[in-house]
């Protein structure tokens, strides 16, 4: 039973560590957060946990063993483009949106498909899942497959915990984001993707 809770401590303050470093998921956050309000970051983290629900599925099923160098140079440069275009296509929107025009403005309406593509696009993304993270659930295969399970559990708390609480901060100070500045923030954003997507993609 220790072991089990040891999992999910171990799952949640390693997914702590990484909701806290940011990436292309905050922004998505932040962008879905001055538009939909608090329910933003919980529906982030959904399509988020989505993706990993998969990688997880795919680890126990033995299948990330064939990603290979070759591979993950294609998920790297592929992955490092999308998010570019991601950054691209949210500062042209931001151009003709505000806060108050409803879900169009932005790269990606819906936060739960912000959750899954920003996630999916993400090299780093993988790289921690195909490397610490799929060490991590194996060893708690080891001890059982409830051990596992509070791993990710933990992992997908500490995910929810952190992105629920910046939308909802994020919601309740919109009020504050005028045009500019509103405008302003989707740009930065924006040049944040196109960054660290071009990092990835010519690293």
């Amino acid at each position: 039973m220790l072991a089990i809770l040891d999992m999910l401590f171990v799952g949640f303050a390693v997914g702590l560590t990484g909701a806290l470093v940011p990436g292309p998921m905050l922004f998505a956050t932040i962008e879905g957060s001055l538009k939909k309000g608090w329910r933003a970051g919980p529906e982030v983290v959904l399509g988020h946990a989505l993706i990993e629900l998969l990688i997880c599925i795919l680890i126990v099923l033995g299948l990330t063993s064939l990603i290979g160098d070759a591979e993950m140079s294609v998920i790297f440069f592929v992955g490092g483009m999308v998010l570019v275009v991601f950054g691209l296509l949210t500062i042209i929107q931001s151009r003709n949106t505000s806060i108050d025009s409803g879900l169009s403005g932005g790269v990606l309406a819906n936060p739960v498909s912000a959750g899954i593509l920003t996630s999916a696009s993400n090299p780093f993304f993988w790289i921690w899942w195909l490397a610490a993270g799929s060490a991590l659930v194996l060893r708690g295969l080891e001890i059982g497959i409830f051990a596992a399970v509070m791993f990710v559990v933990g992992h997908w708390l500490a995910d929810l915990g952190w992105f629920t609480f910046v939308s909802t901060s994020l919601s309740k100070t919109r009020s504050f984001f005028s045009g500019p500045i509103y405008r302003g923030v989707l740009t930065c954003c924006g040049l944040f993707l196109i960054g660290f997507g071009t990092w990835f993609a010519l690293g």
